[in-house]
């Protein structure tokens, strides 16, 4: 029995239909995951002007707009994007668990890719070094790992299995 790997080969994003949710709180963080993501699709060869952003409050409200996306029969997949910084209040804790559960909750009801982009850091510094900073780009590797899970997908249909 063979195995099924999308990363095996080069990616490519030509034809999908993408969406980006960003959370607005903590939006110099998200801006710059937004435009790694965007970056990273164009690279692969999706004209990023095709793909809609859609700004949210804040984290805890990206799992609705990415429902609603994700169940619209519209998208491929959704990249969801964010920040929720530890602070000194129990903000983090009511924030970031909720998030992380819905998006996944979406993905598995439709389906369809919800890409968990959203940086859940100690601080701001990690949050600046996940965010194009000394770690990369999180936005970035959420927009490859939706491709890359958009392939796999439609290899698996196509493949019967």
């Amino acid at each position: 029995m063979g195995e099924y790997a999308a990363s095996e080969q080069p990616l490519d994003a030509s034809g999908m239909r993408m969406a980006v949710i960003a959370g607005r709180f903590n939006a110099h963080v998200s801006q710059p995951l937004v435009d790694g993501a965007l970056g990273a699709f164009a690279e692969l060869g999706l004209d990023a002007a095709e793909v809609p952003v859609y700004w949210v409050p804040g984290a805890f409200e990206i799992p609705l707009v990415a429902k609603r996306l994700a169940s619209s029969g519209r998208v491929d997949a959704v990249v969801c994007l964010g920040a929720v910084i530890r602070g000194d209040t129990a903000h983090f804790d009511y924030v970031a668990g909720p998030c992380a559960y819905g998006v996944s909750q979406v993905g598995l009801e439709t389906g369809v890719p919800v890409i968990f982009g959203v940086l859940t850091t100690e601080n701001e510094q990690q949050a600046f070094d996940r965010a194009g900073g000394s770690d990369g780009n999180k936005g970035d590797e959420a927009a490859r790992t939706a491709v890359e899970m958009v392939t796999l997908l439609r290899t698996i249909q196509d493949k019967g299995r």
